[in-house]
């Protein structure tokens, strides 16, 4: 069984493969992650390719683009290859998806913390990795959906509403730059990918605007103590990649074995031990995994 990320060197997914490689340490299942390098949808669809070739039992994938993906994960299921995804949703060609909780309740989430640290009034916009990247969009969209309806001193701003990261830092902190230069009345970001918080961050930090500025997003407990520490960021959110890693093996192997998949679904990983199926799908599983991260707990997490 293959695991797919999208990006092997950030440190989400290194924390992915060692949930991965825990799994098959205590089961004895040939499972593995494949070493992706850095973000590419067109290099990580290629491997997809090579896994069918080889033939593998299971492919498990976190996709960068589901545009491009599907096809490929037909060719996959055509093959006889069990297909699970994880941040797939609109995915078609899956046996499952399984989510570490509801898409719209995350972004709600990511909201009610940025609209916490904004005072609930002020302007702000959205980072996504990409305009295709299937969760990042759902959580921006509901977390706007629920700043609308619940924030009404709050402003999404009209000219920019979603910007790009890239799944990068350094290009989270030159978008940030540049939309503090651009837009004076703009007050917050909203980020989705583990890069976009920390990013802006240091623009707000290079640019002297610290308690006037603010950001919040995913991020990891360990990279960014820093500045939760500082105060230059109150608060992120997070799931551990390493149980999503260990969780998507578990269902692989309950499909394999002809296991009856049905709700709740125990894959016997805290956050994942009783999930539901998303209203509407029969194939996406959502759980409940999501944590808030702060300065008071930021060093208890151990990733």
């Amino acid at each position: 069984m293959a695991v797919v990320p999208k990006d092997s060197t950030n440190p989400w997914f290194v924390r992915m493969k060692a949930g991965v490689d825990k799994f098959a340490s205590d089961t004895g299942v040939n499972c593995y992650q494949v070493d992706t390098g850095t973000i590419d949808a067109t290099h990580q669809a290629q491997q997809v390719e090579d896994l069918i070739s080889q033939g593998v039992d299971a492919i498990c994938v976190v996709p960068v683009d589901i545009e491009s993906m599907d096809p490929i994960l037909k060719k996959a299921k055509d093959a006889g290859i069990t297909v699970i995804t994880h941040e797939g949703a609109d995915l078609e060609n899956v046996d499952y998806d399984i989510e570490a909780f509801s898409n719209a309740g995350y972004g709600a989430f990511l909201m009610q913390n940025l609209a916490d640290a904004m005072g609930e009034e002020g302007t702000y916009t959205t980072m996504v990795a990409s305009l295709t990247n299937g969760s990042h969009n759902e959580w921006a969209d509901a977390a706007v959906a629920y700043q609308k309806e619940h924030y009404p001193n709050m402003k999404l701003l009209e000219e920019n509403p979603r910007v790009e990261s890239n799944d990068n830092g350094d290009t989270a902190y030159n978008v940030a730059k540049e939309l503090i230069k651009t837009y004076p009345d703009l007050k917050g970001i909203l980020g989705t990918s583990s890069f976009d918080a920390p990013g802006v961050a240091r623009a707000i930090q290079e640019l002297g605007l610290q308690g006037k500025f603010f950001t919040t997003g995913t991020g990891m407990p360990a990279d960014n103590a820093e500045i939760l520490k500082s105060g230059v960021v109150k608060s992120l959110t997070v799931w551990d990649p390493g149980k999503s890693g260990e969780a998507m093996v578990d269902l692989a192997c309950k499909v394999l074995a002809g296991e009856e998949i049905e709700e709740p679904l125990n894959l016997n990983v805290d956050g994942y031990t009783a999930m539901t199926r998303r209203s509407g799908s029969d194939t996406v599983f959502e759980g409940q995994g999501w944590v808030t991260v702060t300065a008071d707990n930021c060093d208890s997490f151990g990733f």
